[in-house]
């Protein structure tokens, strides 16, 4: 999971949303595809983006090329669910 330091996130139009992601995509696709984003939260002031990659050097070259910042990368280790409860 990345967080993405990011003042006025939770603001931007649906148009600067729709430019991040396929700037994102575009630069995935030259990656290859040991890296696959799932999906992103927006909030106030951060994006909380998931990606599949099988190390955190290709996560941070993912933000570098895509001009995206990366302030924090952490492994998701598992995921829990209400499901989780039994």
């Amino acid at each position: 999971m990345i967080e993405r330091n990011l003042p006025g996130a939770g603001n931007l139009t649906p148009a600067e949303l729709q430019q991040i992601s396929q700037t994102s995509c575009g630069v995935l696709r030259n990656m290859g595809p040991e890296i696959q984003w799932q999906q992103s939260f927006v909030t106030g002031d951060k994006i909380y983006c998931v990606y599949l990659a099988p190390n955190e050097e290709m996560v941070l070259e993912h933000a570098r090329q895509g001009g995206f910042p990366a302030n924090m990368v952490s492994e998701i280790k598992t995921i829990i669910d209400p499901v989780t409860a039994g």
